[in-house]
């Protein structure tokens, strides 16, 4: 990954994207698209689109969310402390000690509170809900705290994005910032190649909280086809039961989806496309549902054919996801690889 690229996933990991106040992270990505598209706009909620138009009439669409799970302030206490609720699927097991930002109109620093291992009744220890959790901010009492934030300001755990050996990097929010990092890097290898078929960039907003964004762009564009780029359990780490999902490796390539929302045609496409540009790439089954925008987009209007293209990842929904870089970069040139073929591939159908 060059350092152009790089320095455009840093900041989008850097930058706070809660569901529902998305706003800062998809600035972020305009200015980064708005660079090689040829045209950019955002809906009234936010969701992001960047073309390459085409020559042909066909198009297809290469999309990720750019929200991140979360909490929210639910009450503020008379002791001056924040109650919260969860935003998505915030994972209770991890959030107690953390430094958090509470996004406020002047952010403000905070800790989600943790009573000391000395104190604790450690013979019927359970994790306390989300919504039993609570933020310190160093307030003396609920006035005090008031004045520094109010009911409904979203909040966010506070780390780094963290280079580990090779070319794995931790952080918070890879699920789905690498997403919508994939979306743009795979048109700009549409522009560059100059391909026949339309081709748009989507960063969507609100599918940690229901493929909300995905049902909003559906419908709006109508494309030929869809593919949502998204994070995908890794199964390669010591404590992952094998019953579950898998098998998929980090640095082992993208990962095609196969069965439910994944139409054929584009399972197609994508595993030819990475065969002609000698991409390796990793099957998955998804017998009843992706999980994932591609969910959203295929039953938007009559049917757009769709197609989940995973990224591996460690540790989903805890504030030190894993990628492999190198999966980025598969996953970047895989979609400028599919934008090529697109325009002789469709329409996309399923043959009866």
């Amino acid at each position: 990954m060059d350092d152009d690229r790089r320095a455009f996933l840093t900041e989008l990991l850097t930058t706070p994207s809660p569901s529902g106040y998305e706003a800062d992270g998809q600035r972020v990505w305009i200015d980064h698209v708005s660079g090689f598209a040829d045209d950019v706009w955002t809906d009234d909620y936010g969701n992001a689109v960047a073309v390459h138009e085409g020559t042909t009439d066909a198009s297809i669409a290469f999309g990720g969310h750019s929200d991140e799970i979360g909490y929210i302030v639910r009450t503020i206490t008379d002791d001056g402390f924040l109650r919260i609720g969860s935003i998505g699927g915030a994972d209770r097991t991890v959030s107690k000690g953390q430094h958090v930002t509470v996004h406020a109109e002047t952010p403000v620093a905070g800790v989600i509170g943790q009573t000391a291992i000395h104190l604790r009744d450690r013979e019927d220890e359970t994790h306390q809900d989300i919504s039993e959790q609570f933020v310190d901010v160093g307030a003396e009492d609920g006035d005090e705290a008031r004045e520094l934030v109010e009911v409904g300001d979203p909040v966010t755990i506070e780390t780094q994005v963290r280079p580990l050996y090779g070319d794995r990097i931790a952080a918070r929010g890879m699920d789905n910032r690498v997403g919508t990092w994939s979306a743009a890097e795979g048109l700009r290898a549409a522009v560059e190649n100059d391909v026949d078929a339309t081709v748009y960039a989507v960063s969507t907003v609100q599918e940690e909280v229901g493929l909300q964004g995905a049902k909003m762009v559906g419908f709006d564009l109508d494309p030929d086809a869809a593919v949502a780029i998204d994070v995908t359990h890794a199964t390669d780490n010591p404590d992952i039961p094998g019953k579950r999902v898998g098998p998929v490796e980090l640095g082992a390539g993208p990962v095609v989806s196969r069965g439910s929302a994944n139409h054929p045609a584009l399972v197609e496409l994508a595993r030819g496309a990475a065969d002609d540009a000698g991409i390796d790439v990793q099957l998955q089954a998804t017998g009843s549902r992706t999980g994932t925008d591609a969910d959203g987009f295929y039953t938007a209007r009559g049917g757009i054919p769709s197609l989940n293209l995973g990224i591996p990842n460690r540790y989903m929904h805890t504030p030190v996801e894993v990628i492999d870089s190198g999966d980025l970069d598969a996953v970047a040139e895989l979609l400028g690889a599919m934008a090529v073929e697109a325009a002789d591939a469709a329409p996309f159908s399923v043959e009866v």
